[in-house]
């Protein structure tokens, strides 16, 4: 049966912390081919959910630097995998505004007017709700308690993890 059992932001932000500015060997570093934003990203979200979607080519998955799913280190495929509306196993997150933001959520950049580039996860956030009080940890640019405003963006969106979807529902 499945439902939707919670995300463990304190997780995803203690590994956040832990690897901001190091690499898990556990998973490759995709910085010299394109970046390895998102494949963090990925990581703090799997230390905030243990739950893997294998479906081939649309699921949220890693097993070695050749066997993944595009979600796991493509912004917009990770995008599109965490806003899905089919109840599939893996995290879940919608959009949401800036005041909605938690530790443990996601920020995503476009530097250009097209597509979004860089996926920093976000850290801890303050009032007043602005780009200054939304601090993240980042790869390629490796970061960690960063202020979103010192990113030079043209767009940016939020992404709320609302829970994870698992097969394994005790009720």
């Amino acid at each position: 049966m499945k439902g939707m059992t919670n995300y463990d932001r304190a997780s995803a932000v203690k590994y956040a912390h832990k690897w901001a500015f190091e690499r898990n060997p556990r998973f490759y570093n995709y910085d010299k081919v394109g970046g390895d934003c998102t494949n963090f990203a990925s990581q703090c979200l799997l230390a905030g959910n243990s739950v893997m979607n294998y479906t081939p080519t649309s699921g949220w998955y890693y097993v070695n630097a050749n066997q993944k799913s595009p979600a796991w280190t493509g912004v917009e495929y990770f995008y599109n995998f965490l806003t899905r509306r089919a109840n599939t196993v893996g995290p879940k997150a919608v959009e949401c505004e800036i005041h909605e933001l938690q530790p443990g959520d996601i920020v995503q950049l476009s530097t250009q007017h097209h597509g979004f580039e860089h996926t920093p996860v976000v850290v801890a956030v303050s009032e007043p709700f602005d780009p200054e009080h939304v601090l993240v940890a980042a790869h390629s640019y490796d970061a960690d308690y960063r202020p979103v405003s010192t990113y030079n963006y043209v767009m940016i969106r939020f992404l709320h993890i609302e829970g994870v979807i698992s097969d394994n529902i005790i009720l």
